[in-house]
């Protein structure tokens, strides 16, 4: 079973397991009391937050832990504007905000502000929407649907300027690196980088008006009540701090495997629509909608070819309207798969998920009587073998194959007539396609041409 829902949940990483089971054994103590179990306790704690602290890039004390991502951002906001009520209860947020940011602004005066077809915000989009009475603004570090990353450093910078805090939503986005730019609040989830679930972060800058909310309580500095869960807080610093090691190079690895699938997916099955930005993304994340495909039939069929993958469609298990974040894109929903990567995942299961989706997508809109789509299903690749042919021949196999392939796709002649060298580069400037150059093959050459019209 190849599991491609990381940004749902992350499988625990490993650090974390050992983490975890280690301090069962030495933090089950309470680490408020004295005695040496609670001071050993204490010491799990503090080497805990400023592990996290130093991942977040805020002081220890700024840090506190919570019992979920949801909750950090609910307390997070609410009390934010406690600590601002007397500017006003204006907040501001993205339209593709997290559910929890969007339904914690329900209980206030709140401004969507839009996003692009490819799911960003602009900053002058947070200065139109700042007024005299606005407490503060709220927005993702990138969007977990479709992994756009957001200008959080110029939004900040504009929200600075006028006076109201920003809180970043880093959620999906902390286990690679830290959040640029002058934010004043940040929240996190643990198991969305490999940690144990029922843990979140809540970092409040010093100097920004904060006011918690509920019944007070001695703990987490007041902001997080009830006795702190040890063994998994310890587990989610060891495990940030074992990805954020791993993460520039797991970078690199992802970025290509999703690079694949963005570039492949359109060519093997006709009407897809790729979203989110193609470039400022987050590593692992890419999302497609196919038309004429339930989504939730089409991630069954998909789990039966043992691929676990989520959606954002409007036919996906628990709800019957449309993602609000493929909503305010305005993007296709119907039948979107989002292909979530986890650290560690190898080219051998991307290339097999690639080789099952059309079949998958065509039983689908098979079951469904859609039309059969009129677009041709191309490889983006293609080999002529014209070895022992002499020219014109090689040219001439060229010419027959290569609107085979889309464009940007790529044909490689094989051949071992020195006439080639000359013939394949001519036709190519007299076709207007690209001539790449040749490469070494075995018993001859191999030609590469891209398609470029």
């Amino acid at each position: 079973m190849s599991y491609f829902d990381a940004a749902s949940s992350a499988p625990l990483h490993p650090v974390a397991r050992q983490a975890l089971l280690a301090s069962l054994d030495e933090g089950w103590a309470d680490p408020s009391r004295l005695y040496r179990e609670g001071r050993r306790a204490r010491l799990l704690l503090d080497a805990a937050r400023e592990a996290a602290a130093e991942a977040v890039e805020c002081r220890p004390d700024e840090l506190t832990f919570t019992s979920s991502g949801t909750r950090a951002v609910h307390d997070g906001i609410a009390g934010a504007l406690a600590g601002r009520r007397r500017i006003g209860r204006h907040l501001i947020v993205s339209a593709v905000e997290h559910s929890s940011v969007l339904h914690s602004a329900e209980l206030f005066e709140v401004t969507e502000v839009p996003v692009s077809r490819t799911g960003a915000v602009s900053a002058q989009s947070y200065v139109d929407a700042l007024r005299p009475d606005t407490a503060l603004a709220c927005l993702q570090s990138a969007n977990h649907e479709v992994g756009t990353v957001q200008p959080v450093a110029e939004v900040a910078a504009v929200c600075r300027q006028a006076g109201v805090p920003l809180l970043v939503d880093a959620a999906q986005s902390l286990g690679w690196g830290p959040v640029e730019g002058e934010w004043s609040l940040l929240t996190a989830s643990a198991h969305k980088w490999g940690g144990p679930s029922g843990v979140g972060l809540l970092a409040v800058r010093k100097g920004v008006r904060f006011s918690p909310q509920g019944p007070a309580d001695e703990r987490e500095s007041g902001r997080a009540p009830g006795f702190e869960n040890l063994p998994a807080i310890v587990a989610a610093a060891a495990s940030l701090r074992a990805v954020r090691a791993e993460a520039a190079q797991e970078a690199v690895r992802l970025r290509e495997l999703t690079a694949r699938i963005r570039a492949r997916v359109p060519r093997l099955v006709p009407d897809v629509d790729v979203v989110g930005d193609p470039e400022k993304r987050l590593p692992g994340i890419v999302t497609f909608s196919c038309l004429y495909v339930d989504g939730e039939t089409l991630l069954h069929e998909l789990d039966r070819e043992g691929f676990s993958v989520s959606s954002g469609s409007s036919c996906t298990s628990s709800t019957l309207t449309p993602s609000h974040v493929l909503k305010a894109m305005g993007v296709l929903s119907e039948g979107n798969v989002r292909v979530s990567l986890p650290f560690g995942a190898v080219s051998e299961e991307v290339d097999r998920f690639l080789e099952v989706l059309p079949g998958a997508v065509a039983a689908v809109r098979e079951k469904l009587g859609a039309p059969t789509p009129s677009a041709v299903v191309r490889e983006d690749s293609l080999v002529v073998d014209a070895l022992g042919k002499r020219c014109p021949i090689p040219v001439i196999e060229l010419a027959k194959v290569i609107g085979d392939v889309p464009v940007g796709g790529t044909v490689r002649v094989l051949s071992d007539d020195e006439a080639a060298r000359l013939d394949i580069p001519a036709w190519c400037e007299m076709r207007e396609q690209e001539y790449v150059g040749e490469e070494p093959a075995e018993n001859g050459t191999a030609y590469v041409i891209r398609r470029i019209r």
